[in-house]
């Protein structure tokens, strides 16, 4: 499959940050028979879009109309569109997005047996009380912390009990996902991109004290993995969806980390030494509007996507985050 042919990949959210990352890894793949599906009319996203190589682009509120009027053969969708702000609390917001948009995403690629990518989140296992697995059986009883998080849950769920299903589908559990392209996110981009700037400004960087015994401060625990092992991740189930290798027992939520869950103090001197400089961490108190809803720790149980056969490595955290440092962020 080539840009020649007259059939297409859809990638929405394109212009945000994991998306236009899809675009671009799918460009040096040699895929440019791309439609890219986002709002397009936020201007901070430019940069992440304006250069990609692609057929069609279209405004997320026209895409149905446009698949009705064109009728485009689509070989894949990979649905990464989403809002994906945790501090915004009206749920109809998140609804509207990522519940309703979704179904329609569904409801298409259903009707026409086109393979189907989405973006879930790790905000779906709430606080983690019932722990981090992908199993089908745990969306039912998860408690989600905040609308986001309650909002891909929900879709999950709904994914989970339909009977008409595109030919091949995943939704992908995404943890704490950084790296280039995330510039535009303001206070929803990743701690590194803020210990970057932080830094560069005033020679340190604050973390959150912990609020909740058992934890010490900046020991709070995340999976972090990097943007790029998550396209890589994208592409090779969609290499695998494009050419009927994908079979469907395989159908359904993966996680999406690295397997191991480290602390923002590791993160943060990881910073530092992208950066060359020593460190210097000061811990203030946290926000009390995300306090109640903030997860102390996150880890990924990777053992569903590798007895897929995902063999390849994650980057570690401290070289993801040196590549994303000296690389992209002291370039800009």
């Amino acid at each position: 499959m080539n840009s020649e042919t007259s059939s297409y990949i859809i990638v929405t959210g394109a212009a945000g940050f994991i998306g236009s990352r899809m675009v671009q890894y799918l460009n040096q793949q040699g895929k440019t028979n791309l439609v890219l599906v986002d709002d397009f009319g936020v201007e901070k996203k430019r940069p992440n879009w304006e250069s990609a190589s692609f057929e069609h682009i279209v405004e997320r509120y026209n895409l149905f109309s446009w698949l009705d009027t064109h009728e485009p053969v689509i070989d894949l969708v990979i649905h990464l569109g989403a809002r994906t702000d945790t501090t915004e609390f009206d749920y109809a917001v998140h609804e509207t997005l990522n519940v309703a948009y979704s179904k329609e995403v569904w409801e298409y690629c259903t009707a026409k047996q086109v393979p189907l990518i989405y973006a879930s989140s790790a905000a779906t296992y709430g606080a983690g009380e019932l722990g981090y697995s992908d199993s089908h059986a745990l969306p039912e009883q998860l408690k989600p912390l905040n609308p986001y998080g309650i909002s891909k849950n929900e879709f999950d769920k709904w994914a989970l009990v339909q009977e008409n299903c595109p030919p091949a589908w995943t939704g992908l559990k995404f943890f704490n996902v950084y790296g280039p392209q995330e510039y535009h996110k303001g206070r929803m981009a990743s701690v590194i991109w803020h210990a970057y700037n932080q830094i560069r400004k005033d020679g340190k960087m604050k973390l959150f004290r912990s609020h909740k015994e058992g934890f010490k401060d900046g020991e709070q625990l995340r999976d972090f993995i990097y943007v790029k092992d998550v396209v890589k991740v994208i592409w090779w189930m969609s290499e695998l969806m494009l050419e009927s290798g994908w079979s469907e027992e395989n159908n359904g939520l993966y996680n999406l980390g690295t397997g191991k869950a480290r602390t923002f103090n590791d993160l943060v001197k990881a910073t530092f030494a992208g950066m060359d400089l020593p460190v210097n961490i000061e811990y203030i108190d946290m926000p009390e509007d995300i306090r109640d809803s903030y997860q102390y720790y996150t880890e990924a149980d990777m053992n569903k996507l590798r007895a897929a056969g995902y063999k390849a490595p994650f980057y570690t955290l401290e070289a993801g985050v040196d590549d994303y440092v000296r690389h992209y962020l002291t370039a800009l």
